[in-house]
């Protein structure tokens, strides 16, 4: 079993930078795809990056957001740069028990969440 835990969630102004971690327990953090999902009120969650043997981004964030990892930490991280108020949203991090060539956007696919952190972005 993993466990996700997310921080660096919380209120900024449009234009403003946040960086969220997630940090996983276990020993293989190095054999996960890592990503991240975010989730509006009254909309699907969304794949906005995730990061395995290749990186994938929504185009929504490309060019504005950037998922890294430190396999020594065994954490994940998530630059947000640019941030607008439509990136307003629950943000969660998530882990699927293998790496792959290309990332799966279906939330289906993942095997872990965390409980997700609030990001919001005032106009």
């Amino acid at each position: 079993q993993v466990q996700l835990v997310e921080s660096g969630g919380g209120l900024v102004q449009a234009g403003g930078s946040l960086r969220l971690s997630c940090v996983a327990s276990g020993r293989t953090f190095r054999d996960y795809t890592m990503g991240w999902f975010r989730q509006a009120p009254g909309k699907e969650r969304e794949l906005i990056a995730a990061i395995s043997w290749t990186t994938a981004y929504a185009d929504s964030v490309k060019g504005r957001f950037t998922i890294s990892r430190d396999n020594a930490k065994n954490t994940a991280y998530l630059q947000m740069n640019s941030l607008k108020p439509e990136d307003t949203a629950v943000y969660y991090c998530v882990a699927k028990s293998a790496m792959v060539l290309a990332p799966p956007k279906s939330p289906t696919l993942y095997d872990y969440w965390g409980q997700g952190t609030q990001v919001t972005v005032s106009s």
